[in-house]
């Protein structure tokens, strides 16, 4: 039976009402069809994710992988027939282009299809993850040809992607790799090995388009020589058809603490004749080029925190309903353990941080919407700067505190949840990797501080200090909430401000700076994910004025906001108190 239902109704709510779908695609220039199709979207997704996604998730996870002596692997079954009707339905094709064969879906409402694909069986959800990040990087960076050849079948899902940089010398460093691309006619021969590389073999796709990070000879040392060539597993002649496979393999796939059903691939470029790769966008501008596939990627992971966090909530709510244990207070029988107040405590934490991190996080993604439209240059420059700042909040917090929900979770299980029986150890061990990859949340935390904060001297972060500050002052919160709850508001914006000044006083100081950016980061996921979860209160209040909504909709709202408000929103204090004892 499936332990997951995709919370459709939050789901919905948050982007009619809170991202405001509607405005949106007016704005844009996107198509405003997706909002009569909206409900049908979401419900069809939720379905695929619970009948054939989500009932893989736990046998795939026992059965693990299998790689033979020629580098082919096998996935779990059912994972290639869950995949051929995730083609056959067009999923992987939403967000992008109608030139390529995509429908042109805004962005975050892609998103939020695939928050179900990551909490129905997060090793499976991976994959169509990597192949949109190499979607991106082609749309933006490769030249016409390149796009004409492969985005299609990419866009289709019929191939998938990968992203290549790290290597068993150069993880973070990623100036010090060493695989080698030499000029050979119309292509480059890539030479080397990459560690890490998800979902590089597998038998899902007929062919797999690897993105490879590689150094051209007399190229300039460190990051500012690397360039970024498309190596594909199967060699693609000019009609369009499969040709002969390429030069390349995977030697070996990781053992893994989660994620088992999810080939992580050691992959050899070269062995032989030289894998032949095709230069995407400028010489040694490759790290460039890539980032325009990890930036969304980075968002994508923290989406993958909301679907974690959410599949841990649904387990630990569906489990205390059920054990009788011990009688709570006001009882005078045993009862279900969710009648205590601590067991109530832990799952109203972990609904309201999930709420609060899908609110974050849809924002976040409606700005990738926003930032790629032809407003006016003001407008866009403003985009492009929240996007930024959000991007790094977004994959740092919802990313921790899905360690936070998923352990807790387990906690409600007791001694049941430390056993594989229940499933929700495979949910904690699937959720550690989310703080890792893609960057690490350090690396999150130094990019919000020195290139988000720092470089524009605060001005991303003042625009947004000032568009919340505006939400304090809102008279219609003053009925939603208490005095009190609006006030610890108030102050954590406040905070928040002085925090920006702070850093800026102290930017020449690395180590410093170094020292107190991840505090920052969490101070500001906690501070931002409340405005978004007082946004979501007003927005509730008026759909239920609008007969949008539900009194029992609004009511379950207002208790969870509430919740956040006085057991959440707090816990910025203690990252404060910390900055200000280190700096003054």
């Amino acid at each position: 039976m499936s332990n997951y239902t995709a919370p459709v109704e939050d789901m919905g709510f948050v982007l009619k009402e809170v991202v405001e779908i509607e405005k949106l695609c007016k704005e844009t220039g996107l198509d405003s069809s997706t909002v009569d199709i909206l409900d049908t979207v979401l419900d069809a997704a939720g379905k695929l994710a619970k009948e054939e996604i989500e009932p893989i998730n736990k046998p795939g996870d026992t059965e693990g992988l299998k790689i033979d002596s020629s580098g082919k692997v096998t996935t779990a079954a059912g994972f290639k027939e869950a995949y051929q009707h995730f083609v056959e339905g067009g999923w992987g094709s939403l967000q992008f282009s109608p030139s390529y064969g995509g429908q042109g879906v805004p962005f975050v409402v892609a998103a939020s299809v695939q928050e179900m694909w990551h909490a129905a069986n997060m090793s499976w959800g991976l994959c169509p993850l990597l192949t949109q990040g190499a979607v991106e990087a082609i749309t933006l960076n490769a030249n016409e040809e390149l796009k004409q050849r492969y985005l299609p079948k990419l866009i289709s899902g019929e191939w998938s992607g990968t992203m290549n940089l790290t290597e068993g010398d150069a993880g973070t460093d990623v100036g010090s790799l060493k695989t080698r691309a030499t000029p050979n006619g119309n292509h480059y021969l890539i030479r080397g090995q990459k560690i890490y590389i998800t979902w590089g073999e597998h038998d899902m796709a007929e062919n797999i388009i690897h993105l490879v990070l590689a150094r051209l000879p007399d190229a300039p040392p460190g990051i500012k020589g690397i360039s970024l060539f498309l190596v594909p597993k199967i060699l693609v002649n000019n009609d369009g058809t499969l040709g002969k496979p390429n030069d390349l393999k995977a030697l070996s796939i990781e053992h893994k603490i989660g994620i088992h059903a999810c080939p992580t691939c050691v992959m050899s470029y070269g062995e032989e004749s030289g894998a032949i790769g095709y230069l995407v966008g400028d010489e040694n501008r490759g790290i460039q080029c890539m980032f325009t596939m990890m930036n969304n990627a980075r968002l994508t992971v923290g989406l993958q925190g909301v679907s974690v966090s959410e599949r841990a909530y649904q387990q630990a709510l569906s489990f205390c309903n059920e054990r009788v244990q011990g009688v709570a207070p006001g009882f005078k029988e045993p009862g279900p353990i969710i009648r205590h107040p601590d067991v109530q405590r832990m799952l109203a934490n972990m609904k309201s941080i999930t709420q609060a991190a899908r609110a974050l996080t849809y924002a976040a993604c409606a700005e990738v919407d926003y930032s790629l439209s032809s407003l006016p240059t003001e407008a866009l420059q403003k985009h492009q700067r929240r996007l930024g700042l959000l991007t790094p909040i977004v994959k740092g917090w919802c990313t921790e505190t899905a360690q936070e929900v998923a352990s807790v979770s387990l906690q409600c299980h007791g001694g049941m949840g430390y056993v594989e029986e229940t499933g929700i150890a495979q949910i904690l061990r699937d959720a550690r990797i989310l703080p890792i990859y893609e960057g690490t949340n350090g690396i999150q935390a130094m990019d919000l501080v020195g290139r988000k904060i720092i470089s524009d001297s605060g001005l991303g972060a003042k625009e947004l200090i000032k568009e919340m500050q505006s939400l304090a002052t809102n008279p219609s919160l003053a009925e939603l909430v208490t005095d009190r709850q609006l006030r610890c508001f108030s102050g954590s914006i406040n905070d928040l401000e002085k925090t920006v000044s702070i850093i800026l006083k102290n930017s020449e100081n690395k180590e410093l700076i170094g020292k107190i950016a991840f505090d920052t980061l969490m101070m500001a996921g906690t501070i931002t994910s409340s405005w978004q979860m007082l946004l979501s209160l007003e927005r509730a209040s008026n759909a239920l004025k609008d007969n949008t909504s539900t009194a029992e909709f609004f009511s379950e709202k207002t208790e969870t906001v509430k919740h956040f408000l006085d057991f959440i929103l707090p816990r910025y204090l203690s990252n404060f108190a910390t900055i200000t004892a280190i700096t003054e």
